[in-house]
């Protein structure tokens, strides 16, 4: 899907999505938000389901893309890598990024697609992360449970604490990664 012609509408799909959920993803509000018709959009795509549909598609190459990348050794010990992965998701903050996840998450509760593309970037993440924790010297099982928890703490991290002040969260975050590299 990334032939360049529906990347706008893909684009403004995700901005309406992480705005108001996958039922404000509509033809006609996408248009107006973009200041055009609604005629460029059926140029490009069938219906509303095959925006959707490419806009799940995206997500689950991009995400499953960035996890490949940010778990890349590239000469780094596991354990620092593992350290760099935590302190990318715990220091920089994408409330807009958090807001995508959290609609597709939604949305996949009640939709087949959705629910497939989540579970495809879920299985992706924690596949990648336990191949950190395996090169560390941990058994499978060990290694999948750590990696289990590292996204608990990844996501959850994001999502709580954001009333104590940045610097207590700061602490608390980084005492917490402690643990996940222990």
């Amino acid at each position: 899907m990334s032939d360049g012609k529906g990347d706008f509408w893909v684009e403004a799909g995700f901005a309406e999505l992480a705005r108001s959920g996958v039922e404000g993803v509509r033809v006609e509000v996408l248009a107006k938000n973009l200041g055009v018709t609604k005629g460029g959009f059926y140029r490009r795509f069938a219906d509303r389901a095959a925006l959707l549909n490419a806009m799940l598609e995206r997500w689950r190459e991009g995400r499953a893309a960035a996890i490949a990348q940010q778990t890349s050794l590239d000469g780094q010990e596991p354990r620092e890598r593992l350290k760099a992965l935590i302190q990318l998701y715990s220091e920089r903050l994408n409330p807009e990024g958090m807001a995508i996840e959290l609609a597709i998450r939604q949305w996949a509760r009640a939709d087949e697609s959705a629910s497939a593309a989540v579970a495809s970037v879920d299985e992706a993440r924690l596949k990648h992360v336990a191949e950190l924790y395996r090169a560390t010297g941990l058994a499978t099982e060990e290694a999948d449970a750590q990696a289990f928890l590292f996204y608990c703490f990844i996501f959850g991290q994001s999502l709580l604490f954001v009333e104590r002040g940045p610097r207590k969260r700061s602490q608390l975050v980084a005492k917490s990664a402690e643990k996940l590299l222990d």
